[in-house]
C-alpha cells in the first residue's frame, strides 16, 4: 500500500504544479515507472502465499492478469490513475437506474444517455447548462453532422472565453 501511495503522490504532485499532459508524462516516467516492478513482485509474493479461491487469492490474480492495461496510464498521461472522478459523476445515474427503467423505449436510452453526458461535462467545466442549452439548440437545426465539433460543451465554453 505503501507503493502505491507513492504512485498516486506523484500525481499528486502534477496536480498541485498544475502540469500540463506532456510535464506529467515525464514525472511519471522519472518518479513512477521505477516503483511498478517493485509493486508487481509484491502482487506477485502475496497471491503465491494467498490461499486458493480465496477473495485475497482472487484479487492478486486479478491484478496480474490486467497488469497490462495498469501500465497504460504511462503511456498516456491524461489517464487518472483513479476512477474516483468518473465514479463519483456516475453515481446519481446508478441511483436514478430504478426511476429510468420505463425511459419509453430501447432507442430512448441511447439519447437519455447522450443529454446526461453533456450535462456533466458542462458541469465540469462550470457552464450553467440552461445558458448553453439556450445558446445551442436552436442551431442545431442548420448544422450538419461534420459541424456538431462546434457546439459541444468545451467548444461552446471556448468561444466565451
Amino acid at each position: 500500500i505503501v507503493s502505491i501511495d507513492e504512485l498516486f503522490a506523484v500525481d499528486a504532485q502534477a496536480r498541485e504544479q498544475g502540469m500540463d499532459h506532456q510535464t506529467r508524462h515525464c514525472l511519471r516516467q522519472e518518479r513512477a515507472a521505477p516503483l511498478l516492478p517493485g509493486i508487481k513482485a509484491q502482487v506477485e509474493a502475496a497471491a503465491c502465499q494467498a490461499l486458493p479461491g480465496t477473495k485475497f487469492s482472487r484479487a492478486c490474480n486479478y491484478t496480474l492478469n490486467l497488469w497490462p492495461r495498469l501500465l497504460y496510464f504511462l503511456e498516456y498521461p491524461e489517464l487518472e490513475l483513479s476512477t474516483n472522478l468518473a465514479e463519483n459523476s456516475m453515481r446519481p445515474i446508478a441511483l436514478g437506474r430504478k426511476n429510468w427503467i420505463h425511459l419509453g423505449s430501447q432507442q430512448a436510452a441511447p439519447k437519455v444517455a447522450a443529454i446526461l453526458s453533456i450535462m456533466e461535462t458542462c458541469r465540469r467545466l462550470d457552464i450553467p447548462v440552461r445558458e448553453y442549452l439556450a445558446s445551442v439548440l436552436p442551431q442545431l437545426a442548420d448544422l450538419s453532422i461534420q459541424q456538431l465539433d462546434t457546439v459541444t460543451p468545451s467548444a461552446w465554453f471556448a468561444t466565451r472565453h
